[in-house]
């Protein structure tokens, strides 16, 4: 690890002595008024209710405002609607704010709200997003400040689908044209894109919630994570978030022109187990497994310290994860206690100290193929050989969905910000292709947790329920909850009052200033 951080300080060593050499090669600084960021791809849909990449969400959200958004705990606060309630559990009523207006300047109301509700599930729209509102029957408008949505059965969840980076506000009858020129309320106005190039937006100087004071934002396509740390350390770029390897990192904490900001995130790396395997569907042997992988030191040492340990799917803060107060089952790294478990699995030591065979599937990323190259030679301590698996993502992703897999590691992004991750998770209803139970767990204990958080409406009610439910998958262990790793925004100093988010979205554009 060591040698592999070395090498890539050599190559942004050398790449930036060849950008100095060929200054042709380069991109020159931004335009005073315009800040701009370096991303990986260019986003698939900026109609947020279509596109669900991350470009597409950080993007759209800074065009677009949502009913509701969550705060640092994840809890539902007033955006768009201004208050709501539970009528009972099939009826939601949502209060509309006064004042906004569309960046074309018409006014926005509770018709527009209703229909960008209704079209997420009535085929006005073609979209993966469909399923989060499923359980909407209709809505209807009785004045201009009020939607009333009608469910055909409970479902607490629906209002978080309607939160920030995850639906959009659009003016009555938008359709699936939408994205090509979208028209929001939210701070930013889109000016223009274009493919695999940038995507431009101006501030939106009547925005109800305060206009930014940044003038303009260009996001540049750089597919390369090289170049995009040539960009910044050249002052080409302004800014990269969540777009550079931890060894660029690391090095750049030492450029005096750059600013490295980092906040724990609510992105989750994960290894699911095939609990129908015959090796896997014994849980000490899942349990084993667990403790046999050091986590701390791979965080240490190959994630340069930036990402936190994870006991549980839900990001750290959220008002539904475990506290002090309730513990969750902790897999500490324990190798005599591996090797304890697997003895009373059956799994005794051979002559050569191997008591199992077990296969990790991964895509080539890097970060995921080394880590996984770690937990290889973790495991063997434990008496596990772990052969690894690693193809392009496409590829890898096809055997993750057919279950062709005993063991994966992935990661979650933004859909674990709520508990309803559990259902889709872990139900036994939602094995594929109806929803992501890949590893097909199954309990009857879960299930009934599940289908009792989802239809509570009420928070504390929420809380308990899930909190026994974490507390029975941390014993069955389905799933070895790894880390989180910090969202982390790289920038010139001439960027100010930059905050990364948990989400690791562009939010703190709303706020941040240039010199």
């Amino acid at each position: 690890m060591t040698r592999r951080a070395g090498l890539h300080r050599l190559l942004l060593s050398g790449a930036v002595l060849t950008c100095s050499l060929a200054l042709s090669a380069c991109h020159s600084r931004p335009p005073a008024d315009t800040v701009v960021i370096d991303i990986e791809s260019s986003p698939t849909n900026l109609d947020l209710r279509i596109g669900s990449d991350a470009q597409a969400e950080h993007i759209g959200a800074l065009i677009f405002d949502s009913v509701v958004r969550k705060d640092e705990h994840y809890t539902l606060q007033p955006a768009i609607a201004t208050a709501w309630e539970w009528r009972d559990p099939l009826t939601l009523v949502l209060h509309i704010r006064e004042g906004v207006r569309f960046h074309d300047g018409k006014p926005l109301d509770a018709a527009d709200v209703a229909w960008s509700i209704d079209s997420m599930h009535n085929g006005a729209i073609t979209t993966a997003k469909s399923g989060n509102y499923s359980s909407v029957d209709h809505t209807e408008t009785p004045d201009p400040r009020t939607c009333i949505v009608h469910l055909k059965r409970p479902d607490a969840s629906l209002l978080f689908n309607m939160s920030d980076e995850l639906s959009a506000v659009v003016e009555r009858g938008a359709g699936k044209q939408m994205g090509e020129h979208p028209v929001g309320s939210g701070p930013f106005r889109f000016v223009s894109e274009t493919q695999d190039q940038e995507v431009l937006l101006e501030r939106n100087p009547t925005y109800w919630g305060g206009a930014p004071t940044i003038p303009r934002v260009r996001f540049a396509i750089v597919p390369d994570a090289i170049t995009r740390a040539l960009e910044l350390q050249k002052g080409s770029a302004d800014a990269a978030s969540n777009a550079l390897t931890y060894d660029m990192v690391a090095a750049m904490t030492r450029d005096p022109h750059l600013q490295v900001e980092a906040k724990p995130g609510s992105i989750v790396n994960y290894i699911t187990f095939n609990v129908t395997d015959p090796h896997l569907q014994d849980s000490r042997v899942r349990q084993a497994f667990a403790y046999a992988v050091d986590r701390t030191a791979i965080v240490r040492a190959l994630l340069h310290g930036q990402a936190e340990l994870a006991d549980t799917l839900l990001p750290r803060g959220h008002w539904a994860a475990p506290d002090s107060g309730t513990p969750l089952q902790q897999y500490t790294h324990d190798v005599v206690k591996a090797r304890s478990l697997l003895d009373a699995a059956g799994y005794p030591a051979g002559k050569d100290g191997i008591r199992i065979h077990l296969q990790l599937k991964s895509s080539t990323d890097d970060t995921m193929r080394l880590v996984a190259a770690v937990v290889q030679q973790q495991v063997r301590e434990a008496g596990m050989d772990l052969q690894l698996r690693q193809n392009e993502f496409g590829t890898f992703y096809s055997d993750v969905t057919r279950g062709a897999f005993q063991m994966y590691i992935l990661r979650w992004v933004g859909s674990n910000e709520d508990p309803d991750i559990f259902r889709y998770a872990y139900s036994s209803a939602m094995m594929p292709p109806k929803g992501s139970n890949r590893g097909h767990y199954s309990s009857n204990v879960a299930d009934t947790l599940i289908a009792r958080g989802a239809g509570e409406t009420d928070q504390v009610q929420r809380r308990a329920t899930y909190l026994q439910l974490q507390q029975a998958l941390a014993q069955d262990e389905p799933t070895l909850v790894l880390w989180s790793p910090n969202n982390v925004v790289v920038h010139s100093k001439r960027l100010e009052g930059v905050e990364p988010t948990a989400s690791g979205s562009f939010a703190w554009l709303r706020t941040a200033t240039l010199r």
